[in-house]
């Protein structure tokens, strides 16, 4: 196992190459598995497109379906991004099904995410079950999962600016308006005769969201047109043309989170490939589980540095997410920001919208990577802003009072996640 994501650790995007050929040919050689799938959900989103795979899944287990799984990045494990009817993939599983792609491929210098998406298929190609869902890595249109012929449902969370380098690289003929450019690869999952199930936008994003979908031949079913869902203090009320439904608030913490719930809703009322109840689905929404997405840490080794207070763990890094994060945290007693954050990401993404409910911030590195510093960070807050070796050093030298939250990366998470015992299962 270890000698196999060796091999994979050490590949890298090829600089300058982007485009479907190279995974196309990988999947070619090991026979098109991506063609032998059972009822497959594409799942797209700048935010909130783990979590709605996460209700999805939820949602169809609790109808009786077996469940195929592919999400990313992975937080503490490898394993964690392929999991085959409902069991993360078994470490001998995995070592083969990378070997077996590493060796097919090798004089095509396939990245690391081409050789995960074509092991994924393949697992799922071999293995019966009754669905898969799979999140799309990193856009839509170029990302190595985009080559699947037939889904059952595509759809799309939030659009949100991330992953500029990539994602709004200049390219003739796309849009110039940076949230309709990301519209625009987000949107080009659809297929042909599948629904397209996605959440409302601002104007131009969406008609770029319509006009994909029509130029695909899907059907496009868009919150605020096709469904429409509201969230009360107790409530989910969802409305589409087949009736209304009241539904459990989630256990996932946020208010974001209930406008995932009710897409995993649209979702699987817009599809005729597997059957869905009403009751099947307020069970998932009540069962949804989701790491490192605000979640609340339990008692460990890490939080022990804390004292009695909660600490929050969440691995968002974008505007989008820093948007969520201070509409939890809005009207609160000021908390403590411990932030780890990639040098390629934006330090304003997160500390300007949580500015108001900050008490502290404390800098940690994020694991294995190239970090802001406390300088990067000053000009976004007026409060003073310490560097610390690690998150256990910063929880044990907080200022008294207030709860925490450690946020940036969900290399971090991980590195969090790891230390507290509390392994993704």
């Amino acid at each position: 196992m270890a000698a196999q994501l060796a091999r994979l650790g050490a590949l890298s995007l090829p600089q300058g190459r982007f485009g479907l050929e190279t995974i196309t040919e990988l999947l070619s050689r090991l026979g098109d598995p991506q063609t032998h799938l059972p009822p497959t959900f594409h799942i797209a989103g700048t935010n909130g497109k783990g979590s709605t795979c996460a209700y999805l899944r939820a949602m169809l287990e609790a109808a009786g379906h077996s469940v195929h799984v592919a999400t990313k990045p992975h937080l503490v494990r490898y394993n964690e991004r392929i999991r085959i009817a409902g069991q993360l993939i078994d470490d001998d599983m995995l070592a083969a099904l990378l070997a077996e792609v590493l060796d097919s491929g090798e004089d095509l210098a396939p990245s690391f995410f081409e050789v995960t998406t074509a092991a994924l298929f393949l697992a799922f190609a071999r293995h019966p079950a009754d669905a898969c869902i799979i999140e799309v890595g990193l856009g839509g249109r170029l990302d190595a999962t985009n080559v699947i012929p037939h889904p059952a449902a595509c759809a799309i969370a939030t659009l949100g600016i991330d992953h500029e380098a990539f994602l709004l690289r200049p390219e003739e003929g796309t849009p110039s308006d940076p949230l309709t450019r990301i519209a625009f690869e987000k949107a080009s999952i659809a297929r042909k005769g599948a629904p397209l199930v996605t959440l409302s936008y601002p104007a131009e994003p969406a008609d770029e969201v319509t006009r994909i979908a029509a130029q695909a031949g899907a059907r496009l079913f868009m919150r605020g047109a096709a469904w429409r869902s509201e969230t009360t203090a107790t409530a989910i009320h969802y409305t589409d043309a087949q009736g209304s439904l009241t539904l459990p608030l989630p256990m996932l913490v946020g208010s974001h989170q209930a406008d995932n719930a009710a897409l995993a809703t649209a979702i699987l009322r817009h599809q005729t490939a597997l059957p869905i109840s009403p009751e099947a689905i307020a069970q998932g929404i009540r069962a949804a589980r989701w790491p490192a997405r605000l979640q609340r840490l339990g008692a460990g080794p890490l939080t022990a540095q804390a004292g009695p207070r909660a600490v929050w763990l969440d691995g968002g890094h974008n505007p989008d997410a820093g948007a969520a994060l201070a509409r939890h945290f809005a009207g609160q007693p000021p908390i403590h920001l411990i932030i780890g954050m990639l040098a390629a990401k934006d330090p304003a993404a997160l500390l300007a919208p949580l500015s108001p409910s900050l008490r502290s911030v404390a800098i940690v590195p994020a694991p294995g990577h190239e970090a802001h510093t406390p300088e990067s960070f000053a000009p976004h807050t007026t409060l003073p802003v310490r560097a610390f070796a690690s998150v256990t050093e910063a929880l044990g030298a907080l200022p008294a009072g207030g709860d925490v939250l450690i946020a940036g990366s969900l290399y971090l998470a991980g590195e969090v996640l790891r230390l507290n015992g509390e392994v993704p299962e």
